[in-house]
């Protein structure tokens, strides 16, 4: 698996070796000891599959408030995305940045978002089926999010109209939000290792 380094510590972009042949492809989708030689302690307890129908659908930015925060791996199986994930960790030299890209059912990439991160997506085709792993259960009493088109980000988005719920359309802009999340940076340079 190849990892690149994405500018933000502790955000991963992953890419897997994949074997193909006249029969398809094979690939691992995930590597618990790859984590574990990378210093990132996740262990992943809930898988979660979600499905878009149409292109546009914008799902985020959402994260869960402590002691419930999870860190995800993300990646799609069907269709593709815009994936985004926003540094919220206080005291984070990249704090309030943001890092995206594309994830398909063709390049396979998958992206590590460290807890403290908002987390968000837009699928870019029809019948997309997005996938992830957690570290820590749903919490619905600590369930939070970031606006999505907050102009402090400015994140830039595929140029789709988005298809929101009307709960991400109320989500506040990250100068109202108080950060509970705070940047470890011993233990994030052993994830950037």
């Amino acid at each position: 698996m190849q990892i690149i380094e994405t500018g933000i510590p502790g955000l991963l972009r992953l890419e897997p070796r994949v074997f193909r042949d006249e029969r398809g492809f094979f690939l691992e989708t995930y590597r618990r000891e790859m984590f574990d030689r990378l210093g990132v302690a996740a262990g992943f307890v809930q898988d979660n599959h979600a499905r878009s129908e149409q292109p546009g659908v914008l799902r985020g930015l959402h994260f869960q408030l402590p002691p419930a925060t999870q860190a995800k791996l993300v990646w799609v199986t069907r269709g593709a995305v815009y994936d985004v994930a926003v540094d919220l960790r206080a005291g984070s030299p990249t704090y309030g940045k943001w890092y995206g890209c594309e994830l398909s059912e063709r390049n396979f990439t998958r992206l590590f978002v460290p807890r403290g991160f908002a987390h968000g997506y837009m699928t870019l085709e029809q019948g997309t089926e997005f996938q992830y792993k957690v570290d820590a259960y749903y919490s619905p009493e600590r369930d939070a999010g970031i606006a999505w088109d907050d102009p402090d980000l400015g994140i830039t988005w595929p140029d789709i109209a988005p298809i929101l719920s009307d709960k991400d359309r109320r989500l506040p802009r990250l100068r109202d939000f108080q950060s509970p999340f705070t940047f470890e940076p011993a233990s994030q340079a052993k994830a950037d290792a």
